[in-house]
């Protein structure tokens, strides 16, 4: 019993440290050093900061036009919403640039890193493919730039770029919401835990393959209520403005999946770090609760039409022309049908940076941490 008690003691000691690592702290810019670590982003909108204006898409995946970017850049770039985004942030926080899009034109140096992230990229190759990068080609574009770099900084000191980069992780959304979205019958082929498993099984394959080549230090964020996003609300006329449980239900499943998977990969690759971020939570408090966090509105979108502006028309170059465009995108947790505004992406990059009694990370790091891990 004694013995038993010890190795509680240990265990409880080893957490309240990591723990206590990553709380109480406003985000800070790291100080200078002379090897920065390296940020490579794979994912979907949340992510993207323009490759798809690289790309022959059509505007549904597309932000390259008015008024996306209206806030902070003044112009569109691509993001879509109406400034910075998650990754925009976490640069910022690490002491780093701005992170460019992989395809932007005459960009080559990738010392500080790359984003990889295309709008509506899934983990699955079907998901709008041919519209998209999907996970799989980000994944072959990253070993370009390994390749670059070893051949610019010499082996060593590329595989060590390679090894201290950070690497973080969007995806799943659209795998799960291209079936309501298309009318697709994919998802009455397979049971939801299969399906899951196929998104989830894909992803694993990226996150080994990129372990294989060195990486070590990995992100993810955790999908949201899919099926409480302003579209996914409007889908179905007879919901009558409820959420769209079925698609809320895959996300959360495909969470837990997730969760599990991150610390099953924990304890059979050695030297496998990951932080967990609870977007799913953080976004729904600041929907339920939108005044507690400075918001005025938590549920429609500030630029849209329709019921929560949840058709997908903002800037008129979409399906539908028509939109509206609220005054102040700072009242709002929702830009678009789909996305969030700038001031949204900064609370939950806050909550990323440095995790709290209150943020909601799941695992051992917060992003802070493994950036600061070598």
């Amino acid at each position: 019993m004694g013995r038993l008690c010890s190795v509680f003691l240990i265990l409880f000691l080893h957490v309240t440290l990591i723990a206590s690592s990553c709380q109480g702290r406003k985000p800070k810019e790291q100080p200078a050093k002379k090897h920065r670590t390296a940020f490579f982003i794979f994912g979907d909108s949340f992510l993207d900061v323009g490759n798809n204006n690289f790309i022959n898409t059509t505007t549904l995946d597309q932000a390259n036009f008015w008024p996306y970017g209206e806030t902070y850049f003044k112009f569109p770039t691509g993001r879509f919403s109406d400034g910075r985004l998650l990754p925009d942030f976490i640069a910022k926080y690490a002491k780093l640039p701005l992170i460019p899009p992989f395809l932007q034109p005459g960009f080559h140096r990738y010392y500080n890193g790359v984003n990889f992230a295309s709008a509506g990229a899934g983990a699955l190759v079907e998901t709008f493919q041919g519209d998209v990068i999907g996970l799989k080609t980000q994944l072959r574009y990253f070993k370009k730039v390994e390749k670059r770099l070893t051949r610019k900084l010499g082996n060593d000191e590329g595989k060590m770029t390679v090894s201290k980069a950070v690497y973080l992780f969007s995806i799943g959304s659209n795998d799960y919401m291209s079936p309501f979205l298309t009318n697709s019958s994919t998802l009455n082929t397979y049971t939801d835990s299969t399906f899951v498993g196929m998104v989830i099984g894909n992803l694993t394959s990226i996150i080994k393959e990129i372990y294989k080549r060195g990486g070590r230090k990995f992100a993810f964020i955790t999908l949201p209520d899919l099926g409480c996003l302003p579209a996914m609300r409007v889908i179905e006329s007879r919901n009558n403005g409820s959420c769209l449980e079925e698609a809320s239900f895959l996300g959360t499943l495909h969470n837990k999946v997730l969760q599990n998977l991150l610390s099953s990969l924990e304890k059979r690759l050695k030297g496998f770090k990951y932080s967990l971020f609870d977007l799913n939570t953080n976004l729904r408090q600041r929907m339920l609760h939108p005044s507690k966090y400075g918001f005025k509105e938590g549920e429609a979108a500030c630029c849209g039409t329709g019921q929560f502006r949840g058709v997908y028309s903002c800037g008129g170059k979409r399906t539908v022309k028509e939109f509206e465009l609220c005054e102040n995108p700072t009242d709002y947790v929702f830009w678009d049908s789909f996305h969030l505004t700038e001031r949204a992406y900064r609370q939950l990059a806050d909550k990323m940076w440095s995790a709290t009694n209150y943020s909601r990370n799941i695992g051992p790091f917060c992003v802070r941490k493994l950036f600061q891990t070598q």
